[in-house]
C-alpha cells in the first residue's frame, strides 16, 4: 500500500488550495469567476504541509493520528520557511523585492515549485489598466517570427493588439509600407490586423516571401509586432541519376550517401530497401546524423538486400525515394554457411582480416563544432574496424551532464539538450576494439542570442508621479540596445523634457499626460534579436473594484489560500483588510497582503471562517468588496488498498474507505497505473472497494483510489501483482558447434511474479516429419544455456518453453538450422512382429525408426524370416515401409524373424531374433462328452473333454458356451430365447455358467475359439432349473381414504420363478421413534388386496410384502402409509400420556358440536323439501347475510335427491360451525350452478342453481350472497 504524497491540485488532501484563478488572472490581479473553486495560484512550498503527515504520509496510518495542537505547532514552524516578497514602492519602479528563497523540509514535485513561484511573480506583477479606461495599443498574438506555410494552403500572418480607443493596423514588407489594397488577394481580419492572402484564384505563394512587420496605432501611442520571416515549404524532388552496383571487399567499411535535396524545412532521411522493408541498425551498421548509412565493416550478408534512401517533408506528408544502391561484396569465404553466424569469432571463420579502428565521420583527431544556447548540442563519431569497434564520451575537465545527456545510435552520437554556457569545452570520443583504440576531440562553443535579463514592462502613473523603463539582455556577443517609441528611433522623436535615457534604462520624471506613448527595445546580435513594446499611461483615477461582489471561497481545514481582491486606480491606492467588519488591517502573522490585493491566509483554522472586507483608498476616494470564507474537513481516505499478489483467474478486492466534509460531494474513482479505469464486465466499483473477477495478466498494475470534492482529494495506491505463465524465452544462439552436440543459449523472458523451475528444449527436423516438434531435453529453470546431444544426418531446429508453477509460456521463436554429418545406424527397429492375416500369409511389421535413429539419408529395412527349427536359408528382402507380407505359408507355423536399419552410410548392428507365426485357419472339432450338473435355480457346472492341439489350427484362445431359454415351466409365461455366452478362457475342461432364470427349461451348445474365430458347435445339450423364490410384487400401493382405513393394493412379480403359494404381508405401527407390534399376514397367491382398520388416527404403518414359492419368500416391497396433516405437531394428550383418543375431553366436545350441526342441517333441509319450490338466493355482497333478511325474487336454489355428489363450497370445522372457502363464487362463474351432497349421516343431499343478472357477474368479486353455504344459513 502506497501514499501518494501529493493531493488534489498541489498537495495533501485537507491541504490542498483554496479556489483562486489561473497564472494568467493572477498576472492580472483579478478573479476571473465569482464561484471558481479551484486555484492554481494557491500552490506552495514544501513548508505548507503538515510535516507530520504530509510528505511522510507513507510510513503509516498512524501519522494521522496526530491531535490537532500538535498539528498546528508544526503548521506554524512550518511558515517560517515560507517565501517572502517585498511589497514595491509603486507601480512607477515595480522594482522586485529580495531573492526568493525556497524552503527546507521535503520537497515536493518540481511542478510544484514551478507553479508557485509563477503564482509569487504574478502577484508583484504590474497592474493592468481595466478595457473601459484609456490606454495605448498592446501586442496580444503575433506570428512566429520565421513563418514557414504549406504552399497548397492560404498564408495567414497574425497580427492581435488591444486598446482604448481601438487600434489600427498597417504592415510593412521588407521595410517598406505594405498596401494592402492594392493588391486584390491580400485582406485583413475585421477588428484585427491578421493578414491573408488567397490563392483561390491563383497566384503563386513564392511571390510573398520576405519580411513583414505589423504596426498597432491609436491616438495614444504605436505597437509594433515581431519581424515576421514568411518562408514557403519547399519538397523538390530527388535528381534521377544511375547508381552502379557498390563493389567492397569483405571486412572493409562503407558510406553509402544519401544528399537529399534540399527542403524547407529540412526533411526527416530514413534507409529502407527497394522493397520498403527497414534496413536493421546496430552498433555495425547505422545511420548518421547527415543521413549517410555508415558500414563499419561489411560482412557477405550485406547483400541480401539493396539500400535506398528516403526523405520525408514535414508540409506535404511526402516521402521521396532515392535509386537503390545494390552492394557486390568481395570475399574469401564465398559460402554464406549459416552455421557460421554464431561463431564466437565470426570474421576468423569467415577469413577476414582484424584491423585497429579509424573514425569514418569526423575525420582526422580533432574538429570543432558551435551551438546555440537553448538548442540541443549533437557530437557524432562513427567508427571502422574489424571487429566492430565500441564508442565511448567523456568530457576534457569534467563528467558529462548527467541530467541532460543522453546516448543515441549506439552510442555513436553524444545529444545535450538545452545547453547553456557552462556545457561548453572539449569532449572527445573513444573508438576501441581488441586491435586498439583511437580518439577524436570536439572543441564545443557556446554562442548565444539576446536573451531577457529585465524585459521592459508598462508603467502606469498618476500625474507628476516619476518611474522607469529598464531594457536588460544578455547574449554571445553581447547584444545592443536601440530604443524607439511609436515605432520611430528615439532619436528622432520630438523631445520630452521630463525623459532621459541612459543606455538600457528610460528614466520619467514628473510626468503629465502628454508623455503617453508606447516604447519599443530592440536588442539584438548576430545570432537573433528580441523586440519589447512597454506603453507609458498617465491617468488620474479613483478606486475601482474589478471583480464581482460578494464572492463564496470554500477552503479545506490548514490549507494555505489566498482571497482576491483585484484593484485599480492611480494613483496606485492603499488597500486594506478586515474580517467580520471589525478589527484592525489584517497584515502579518498568518495573513499576507500582495500588491495585486489578495489576501494570503497561510494556514486555514476554523475560526478563520468568516466575512472578509478589502477597501482601497487613494486621493480620489476609496472602494470596498465582501468576500466569504467557508472552512471544510478535508477528505480522507482512513483505510486504504494494500498491495496484493493473486494467480490468474482468482478474485481480488481493493478497499478504500473514505471521510469527507458531508456538505461537499464525494466521488471515488479509480486509476490504474496512473490513468484513469475502465469498468469492465469483470470488475464491480462499489463505493468502499473495487472487486476484479478472473484476474488476467494485464490486470497487474497500480490502482489508486482517487478520492474528491469540489476542493480536495486523497490519494492512495497500491499494487496489484498478477502470478502469470512466463513469457516466451527469446533470442536463440548455437555455439560450439561440434559433429555430435552443440551449446543452445537463450535469454529467458518475464517470470511474471512466478520464478521459472523448467525449461524445456524441442526440436523439429524437415526430413522425416517437418513441422512436428519432439522434446529434447529439460533443464532448471535456473539456467539459459545447455549442451544438447545430437544425433546424425538430422537438420535440426531447437525452440525453448519455459514453465513455472501457473503454466508453460509460449515456444520461442526457433533457431537457425544446425545439420550434423551421417553415420551407420546405431540401432534397429522396435516391436518386430509376425503374424497372419489370412490362413496362408504371414505381416511382418515393425516400428518404423525416427530421424534421430536414421543416422543418415536413404534409410530402409533388410527383412529376414524362415522357419524355425527348419534350418531352412534365410529369406530376405529390402523394405522401405514398415511392412512385409509372406505369402503362401502353412497354417500356423512358427517363423523366425530379423529386421535390421540400413541407410547409405552402413548396416545397423545384428538383429534380434523373434519368433512370428503364419496365419491361422477356424479350429475343426468341437468339445466332446459335454456334462452339465445343475446347481442351484441360477447356476450351472459344466465339464467337457478337451480338443487336440493340431485341430485347433492356431491359438487357443477360449472354450465357449452358448445357451438360450427355450420356455418356463408355469403355462402361459412368455420368455426370450435370445442367445447368450460364457468363456472360458485358455485350454480347460471346466466351468460355471450363472445368471440363469429358475424354473426354466435351457439347451447348450460349446465351441473351441482361436484367432481367426468359432470352430464346430457340440452335441446341443438341454437342463432345467429349478424353481426358485419370486421378484418382489409390482406396484406395492398405500391408500387412505379416511382416518380408519387403509387400503392395501399390488400387482403379481414379474418373476414368479416358481409357482405362487401366496403372499406374506408384515406391518408395524410407528409414531416418530416409538415402534409399535408387528403383525404378520397371510394372503392366498390370487390375493391382491387389502384393507386394514387403524388403531388410533394418529399412528402411521410402515408395510412390507413379499410373494412366496415352495422354495420360500422373495424380494420385499415397502412402503409406509401417508403422513397426516398434523403430524409435525401430535397432540400433547397424546404425546404426553400416550392415552386413547377417544377418552380425551376436547375430542368428545368436538364430535358433540358436529353432532349438533349435522342435526340442524337435516331439519332445515327436512322442513325446505316439504315446501319444495324455489327459494330467494342473496345478491347483495355488501351487507351481511341474517336470518331477518327479505326474500327476493331474482335469485332461486332448487334442490334434488336425484345425485350424489359432495357439496363444493363449504367446510365443518372444528367448532362446529360452518366457514365459507375463499372462492366460494367459483360455482357461480361456471355456469347455472353445482350439485351437492353429504353423506348417509344426515347432511343435505340437493342440487341448487344460481342466477345472476350479467352486471353484477361482472362487476363483484365476492360471491358470499349466492354461496350454497349461505343460502343454506339463510333457510336456517
Amino acid at each position: 500500500m502506497r501514499r501518494l504524497a501529493v493531493r488534489g491540485a498541489a498537495g495533501d488532501a485537507g491541504e490542498v488550495a483554496a479556489p483562486a484563478a489561473d497564472s494568467t488572472d493572477c498576472a492580472r490581479g483579478r478573479h476571473p469567476s465569482p464561484r471558481r473553486l479551484i486555484d492554481l495560484c494557491a500552490i506552495w512550498d514544501p513548508g505548507v504541509f503538515l510535516p507530520a503527515v504530509g510528505w511522510k504520509r507513507a510510513s503509516g496510518f498512524a501519522r494521522r493520528r496526530l491531535n490537532e495542537a500538535e498539528t498546528l505547532n508544526s503548521v506554524r514552524e512550518a511558515q517560517l520557511e515560507l517565501l517572502e516578497a517585498a511589497r514595491p514602492r509603486g507601480p512607477g519602479s515595480r522594482e522586485r523585492g529580495p531573492v526568493l528563497r525556497m524552503a527546507r523540509q521535503q520537497q515536493p514535485p518540481p511542478w510544484v515549485h514551478a507553479a508557485f513561484l509563477l503564482c509569487l511573480l504574478s502577484l508583484s506583477g504590474a497592474i493592468e489598466i481595466p478595457m473601459d479606461l484609456s490606454q495605448p495599443p498592446t501586442i496580444t498574438k503575433q506570428s512566429v517570427k520565421d513563418h514557414i506555410v504549406d504552399p497548397r494552403d492560404n498564408i495567414l500572418i497574425e497580427c492581435e493588439a488591444k486598446g482604448n480607443p481601438a487600434p489600427s493596423f498597417h504592415w510593412t514588407r521588407n521595410s517598406r509600407f505594405f498596401n494592402i489594397a492594392k493588391d486584390p488577394r491580400v485582406s485583413m481580419r475585421r477588428r484585427s490586423g491578421t493578414l491573408v492572402i488567397d490563392f483561390r484564384s491563383g497566384g503563386r505563394p513564392e511571390e510573398y516571401e520576405g519580411e513583414y512587420q505589423c504596426f498597432a496605432r491609436n491616438k495614444f501611442g504605436t505597437a509594433l509586432s515581431n519581424r515576421i520571416r514568411l518562408q514557403v515549404s519547399k519538397s523538390p524532388l530527388w535528381p534521377k541519376e544511375n547508381l552502379d552496383p557498390v563493389v567492397v571487399q569483405e571486412g572493409a567499411p562503407l558510406t553509402l550517401q544519401c544528399n537529399p535535396p534540399p527542403g524547407l524545412p529540412s526533411p526527416v532521411i530514413f534507409w529502407m530497401s527497394s522493397s520498403m522493408e527497414p534496413i536493421t541498425q546496430d552498433k555495425r551498421v547505422s545511420q548518421g546524423h547527415n543521413g549517410d548509412l555508415y558500414f563499419s565493416n561489411v560482412m557477405l550478408q550485406d547483400m541480401q538486400t539493396d539500400y535506398s534512401c528516403n526523405a520525408r517533408f514535414h508540409f506535404t506528408h511526402t516521402i521521396q525515394q532515392k535509386n537503390a544502391f545494390t552492394l557486390k561484396v568481395l570475399t574469401n569465404n564465398p559460402y554464406n554457411d549459416s552455421s557460421l553466424r554464431n561463431h564466437p569469432d565470426i570474421y576468423s571463420a569467415r577469413g577476414v582480416a582484424e584491423r585497429t579502428p579509424s573514425f569514418m565521420y569526423p575525420q582526422g583527431t580533432a574538429s570543432s563544432q558551435m551551438v546555440l544556447r537553448g538548442m540541443d548540442l549533437v557530437l557524432e563519431c562513427i567508427a571502422s574496424g574489424v571487429p566492430t569497434p565500441d564508442i565511448a564520451w567523456y568530457k576534457k575537465g569534467g563528467d558529462l551532464p548527467s541530467d541532460k545527456a543522453k546516448f543515441e545510435n549506439f552510442n555513436k552520437a553524444l545529444r545535450i539538450t538545452n545547453v547553456s554556457e557552462e556545457d561548453s569545452g572539449e569532449y572527445f570520443c573513444l573508438a576501441s576494439n581488441k586491435m586498439g583504440s583511437i580518439r577524436h576531440t570536439i572543441s564545443v562553443r557556446v554562442k548565444a542570442a539576446p536573451y531577457w535579463l529585465d524585459e521592459p514592462k508598462n508603467l502606469i502613473l498618476a500625474p507628476g508621479e516619476d518611474g522607469r523603463l529598464v531594457c536588460r539582455a544578455n547574449g554571445n556577443p553581447k547584444p545592443t540596445v536601440q530604443w524607439m517609441v511609436n515605432g520611430e528611433p528615439l532619436q528622432s522623436a520630438p523631445p520630452n523634457p521630463n525623459r532621459e535615457v541612459a543606455g538600457d534604462t528610460i528614466i520619467f520624471r514628473d510626468t503629465q499626460i502628454s508623455s503617453r506613448a508606447v516604447y519599443q527595445c530592440n536588442t539584438s546580435n548576430e545570432h537573433g534579436y528580441l523586440l519589447a513594446n512597454a506603453f507609458v499611461s498617465v491617468l488620474d483615477v479613483p478606486p475601482r473594484m474589478l471583480s464581482p461582489r460578494n464572492q463564496l471561497i470554500r477552503v479545506i481545514l490548514y490549507n494555505r489560500t489566498r482571497l482576491d481582491c483585484p484593484f485599480f486606480g492611480s494613483p496606485i491606492p492603499t488597500l486594506r483588510w478586515f474580517k467580520n467588519g471589525q478589527g484592525s488591517n489584517l497584515d502579518g502573522g498568518n495573513y499576507h497582503v500582495y500588491e495585486n490585493g489578495s489576501l494570503e491566509i497561510k494556514m486555514i483554522r476554523k475560526e478563520d471562517q468568516g466575512i472578509y472586507t478589502c477597501v482601497a483608498t487613494n486621493i480620489l476616494g476609496k472602494a470596498e468588496n465582501q468576500v466569504r470564507l467557508e472552512v471544510k474537513d478535508p477528505t480522507r481516505i482512513y483505510r486504504m488498498p494494500e498491495d496484493q499478489v493473486a494467480k490468474r483467474g482468482t478474485t481480488v478486492q481493493l478497499e478504500c474507505r473514505v471521510k469527507h466534509d458531508p456538505s461537499l460531494k464525494l466521488t471515488v474513482s479509480w486509476l490504474k497505473d496512473d490513468e484513469p479505469l475502465y469498468i469492465g464486465n469483470r470488475m464491480k466499483k462499489e463505493d468502499d472497494s473495487l472487486t476484479i473477477f478472473g484476474v488476467a495478466e494485464r490486470d497487474q498494475g497500480s490502482y489508486t483510489c482517487v478520492a474528491s470534492t469540489e476542493l480536495d482529494q486523497d490519494l492512495a495506491k497500491a499494487y496489484l501483482t498478477v502470478l502469470g505463465r512466463p513469457d516466451r524465452p527469446r533470442d536463440l544462439e548455437l555455439t560450439d558447434l561440434a559433429e555430435r552436440s552443440v551449446r543452445l543459449t537463450w535469454i529467458p523472458g518475464d517470470d511474471n511474479n512466478s520464478p521459472i523451475t523448467d525449461y524445456v528444449v524441442q526440436f523439429e527436423e524437415d526430413q522425416f516429419q517437418p513441422g512436428v516438434w519432439h522434446d529434447h531435453s529439460k533443464f532448471p529453470g535456473s539456467v539459459n544455456s545447455a549442451v544438447l546431444q545430437l544425433s546424425p544426418y538430422v537438420n535440426y531446429q531447437f525452440r525453448v518453453i519455459a514453465i513455472n508453477e501457473v503454466g508453460s509460456s509460449h515456444p520461442s521463436l526457433p533457431s537457425e538450422r544446425y545439420r550434423t554429418s551421417g553415420a551407420p545406424p546405431e540401432s534397429n527397429p522396435a516391436d518386430v512382429k509376425g503374424e497372419g492375416t489370412r490362413k496362408n500369409n504371414m505381416e511382418i511389421t515393425w516400428t518404423p525408426m525416427n530421424a534421430t535413429s536414421a543416422f543418415g539419408p536413404n534409410l530402409r529395412y533388410i527383412v529376414k524370416w524362415r522357419r524355425r527349427e527348419t534350418r531352412e536359408t534365410w529369406n530376405n528382402v529390402t523394405v522401405w515401409g514398415s511392412r512385409y507380407v509372406v505369402g503362401q505359408t502353412p497354417v500356423y507355423v512358427p517363423y523366425e524373424i530379423r529386421v535390421q536399419a540400413e541407410n547409405d552410410f552402413g548396416k545397423g548392428p545384428e538383429p534380434d531374433t523373434v519368433i512370428g507365426y503364419s496365419g491361422e485357419d477356424y479350429p475343426r472339432a468341437a468339445p466332446t462328452d459335454v456334462k452339465i450338473r445343475v446347481l442351484n435355480s441360477t447356476a450351472i457346472s459344466l465339464q467337457w473333454n478337451r480338443v487336440y492341439p493340431d485341430t485347433v489350427q492356431g491359438q487357443l484362445r477360449e472354450y465357449r458356451a452358448y445357451y438360450w431359454r427355450e420356455s418356463s415351466l408355469l403355462k402361459n409365461l412368455w420368455v426370450s430365447q435370445k442367445r447368450q455366452q460364457a468363456s472360458f478362457p485358455g485350454d480347460r475342461p471346466r466351468g460355471v455358467v450363472s445368471r440363469l432364470f429358475p424354473y426354466s427349461n435351457y439347451k447348450l451348445e460349446m465351441v473351441v475359439v482361436n484367432g481367426r474365430g468359432d470352430g464346430p458347435r457340440s452335441e446341443t445339450k438341454e437342463f432345467t432349473t429349478p424353481e426358485g423364490v419370486p421378484s418382489a410384487p409390482r406396484r406395492f400401493r398405500v391408500r387412505q381414504p379416511n382416518l380408519e382405513t387403509i387400503n392395501l393394493e399390488w400387482d403379481h412379480p414379474e418373476h414368479p420363478n416358481g409357482i405362487l403359494i401366496g403372499y406374506t404381508l408384515k406391518y408395524v405401527a410407528f409414531n416418530g421413534t416409538k415402534l409399535g407390534k408387528q403383525i404378520v399376514e397371510n394372503f392366498s397367491p390370487n390375493q391382491t388386496k387389502f384393507t386394514m382398520q387403524r388403531a388410533d388416527p394418529v399412528s402411521r404403518y410402515r408395510f412390507t410384502l413379499s410373494a412366496r414359492t415352495q422354495v420360500g419368500s422373495g424380494e420385499a416391497a415397502t412402503e409406509e402409509s401417508p403422513a397426516p396433516p398434523n403430524e409435525a405437531t401430535p397432540t400433547a394428550a397424546y404425546t404426553n400420556n400416550q392415552a386413547d383418543i377417544a377418552t380425551q375431553g376436547w375430542f368428545i366436545g368436538l364430535m358433540c358440536a358436529i353432532a349438533l350441526l349435522v342435526l340442524i342441517l337435516l331439519i332445515v333441509c327436512f322442513i325446505k323439501r316439504s315446501r319444495g319450490g324455489k327459494y330467494p338466493v342473496r345478491e347483495k355482497k355488501d351487507v351481511p347475510l341474517g336470518p331477518e333478511d327479505p326474500k327476493e325474487e331474482d335469485g332461486s336454489f332448487d334442490y334434488s335427491d336425484e345425485d350424489n355428489k359432495p357439496l363444493q363450497g363449504s367446510q365443518t370445522s372444528l367448532d362446529g360451525t360452518i366457514k365459507q372457502q375463499e372462492s366460494d363464487d367459483s360455482l357461480v362463474d361456471y355456469g347455472e350452478g353445482g350439485e351437492g351432497q353429504f353423506n348417509e349421516d344426515g347432511s343435505f343431499i340437493g342440487q341448487y342453481t344460481v342466477k345472476k343478472d350479467k352486471e353484477e357477474t361482472e362487476g363483484n368479486e365476492s360471491s358470499e350472497a349466492t354461496s350454497p353455504v349461505n343460502a343454506i344459513y339463510s333457510l336456517a
